[in-house]
């Protein structure tokens, strides 16, 4: 029987599609079509293979690796407990060996999306949340039962097809029982994903053992639970009463207080589905769901996920967030025919009544914007020059950070104008150079008597602006430059969603701030 609620989603494979002069024509006999993602220390590819013509993914280890007798070896164990691994919710080895640039693997090609993009578009009911939930926990039974610990499960490791079906994937890092006792001596080295890993496995990866998975496996049902990702923020009060006693015994601290066997969890949730009653969740959830759909719903009127699309700009927008904004407006607006804007702004105080104030003020914005199409004036310190005025006359107590890009196609050129406290970047595709765009406007507040300066930059086919909420250590400046140069050939979505995978962990943050980017590339 079809689940409804999956089927509806979409589940054509999310590819990165962009030229590049080494894409090979094969790797071992499988034929190349595409490159599907560039990893820190693998590339996929998609290919065909020759006996039936049906699509398969090519995992190839990086050629500066191959000499890394360490690394070499980890991708070797990988595809050995790919092939141990043959379950119907576990990625399976279709074949493996050397080509002309090093090892590959060749694995199952699925039609899905990974749960974590599943997650950013819809929420599940308790009950389907829990039947994916149980699907994992079987792949971790077989697993678990064959001597493997996976060590990085976490939505993006996990694949859900248009019927439902669950897919565990990545066992780059997964550890054999037996192994893991011999190495035990060598030197320690950080291994998984903050937010999914068990106390102990951020102690020390090589002493994990199963119930580390299943402390993994509790955090993804929390966030299933909830429909949203928890970014490591875990509110058990939110779940429903009886449920919870199950996740705070899964995400025990103590390795030797949580369940010790996958099987024991999903005893348990099993349970929990045979006595479950729709009316009973709704009950607890109650109050908590009135407040968290009004911030849901208010979120959306400040950060669209649907991102313009214009001809000749390529737009992406990334977000970071625990359970809301507080108080972040991002938006686009199409000002001629050629020349288009974007204001990234938010409210200096972080609470709930910075919602009201960020919807008046975004009522502001709408109105400066169109009065700068009615006079044809599309400067941005003028336009932020409109804002400032009528906030300076609204009864509300509050300020704002304002990024403000007006982007002039007919002239090729930026205007720019800001009085955030985060960075900007601007990367001219012709000499393949990052460089920081600062401007120390004040922020907007009710005095009348401020003015607003801008700058102005070429931008010409391939030039990209970056825009951030937040400042980034001083000391990973070269790096975040060298990572936005190195991917220039990927999509704007793929960088934006790099930088905050890559860089949350770096920046100069407040406690409930958000952590946004923005990529604005231009193209032909």
């Amino acid at each position: 029987m079809e689940n409804q609620e999956i089927k509806d989603q979409p589940t054509l494979p999310t590819l990165t599609k962009f030229e590049t002069p080494m894409l090979p024509k094969k790797i071992g006999p499988y034929k190349i079509e595409s490159l599907l993602k560039k990893g820190g220390m693998s590339f996929l590819y998609l290919g065909v293979d020759p006996k039936n013509a049906s699509p398969i993914v090519i995992k190839v280890l990086s050629p500066r690796f191959i000499k890394s007798e360490e690394v070499t070896k980890r991708f070797l164990k990988e595809a050995e407990i790919i092939r141990i691994s043959n379950h119907p919710n576990i990625i399976k080895l279709y074949g493996q060996g050397e080509w002309d640039h090093g090892l590959y693997i060749a694995m199952e090609f699925v039609q899905g999306i990974s749960l974590k993009q599943f997650l950013l578009e819809k929420s599940l009911s308790v009950h389907k949340a829990l039947e994916i939930i149980l699907q994992v926990g079987y792949a971790l039974c077989h697993l678990h039962t064959h001597g493997i610990i996976h060590r990085d499960l976490k939505p993006e490791n996990i694949l859900i097809t248009e019927n439902g079906q669950i897919k565990v994937i990545d066992f780059g890092i997964a550890a054999l029982i037996n192994e893991e006792k011999e190495e035990a001596s060598t030197k320690k080295s950080f291994m998984g994903t903050p937010v999914y890993m068990s106390p102990e496995q951020k102690k020390d990866p090589k002493k994990v053992t199963f119930s580390s998975d299943i402390y993994s496996l509790a955090v993804i049902t929390y966030e299933l639970l909830l429909g949203k990702l928890s970014f490591g923020v875990l509110h058990l009060s939110l779940i429903p009463k009886k449920l919870r006693q199950i996740l705070v015994k899964a995400l025990q601290e103590d390795p030797n207080q949580r369940y010790r066997d996958i099987v024991d969890f999903i005893t348990d949730l099993s349970e929990y589905l045979k006595s479950y009653t729709e009316l009973e969740d709704t009950k607890n959830k109650e109050n908590y769901d009135e407040l968290y759909t009004s911030l849901i719903n208010t979120d959306r009127l400040f950060l669209t996920k649907d991102m313009p699309t214009w001809k000749h700009l390529e737009i992406a927008a990334e977000y970071d967030t625990t359970i809301s904004s507080f108080g972040l407006y991002i938006d686009f607006f199409q000002l001629s025919e050629n020349i288009f804007a974007c204001i990234l702004a938010k409210s200096e105080k972080k609470d709930l009544e910075s919602y009201i104030h960020t919807s008046i003020f975004r009522g502001y914005v709408k109105m400066a914007i169109s009065e700068a199409k009615e006079k044809k004036e599309f400067s941005p310190s003028n336009i932020l020059k409109n804002i400032n005025m009528a906030i300076s006359e609204d009864l509300m107590n509050q300020k704002f950070f304002v990024n403000l890009v007006v982007m002039n196609l007919d002239k090729d050129q930026i205007f720019y104008s800001n009085s955030f406290d985060s960075d900007a970047y601007f990367v001219d595709n012709t000499s393949q150079k990052c460089t920081n765009i600062a401007i120390n406007n004040q922020i907007l507040t009710k005095d009348i008597g401020i003015s607003f300066i801008e700058t102005t930059l070429n931008f010409k086919i391939g030039d990209e602006i970056i825009l951030l909420t937040k400042k980034i250590n001083e000391e990973k400046q070269s790096l975040i430059k060298k990572m936005i140069i190195d991917n220039m050939l990927f999509s704007s979505h793929n960088q934006a969603e790099k930088i905050i995978t890559g860089f949350k962990n770096f920046i100069i943050k407040k406690e409930n701030d958000t952590f946004a980017s923005i990529c604005i590339q231009r193209k032909a």
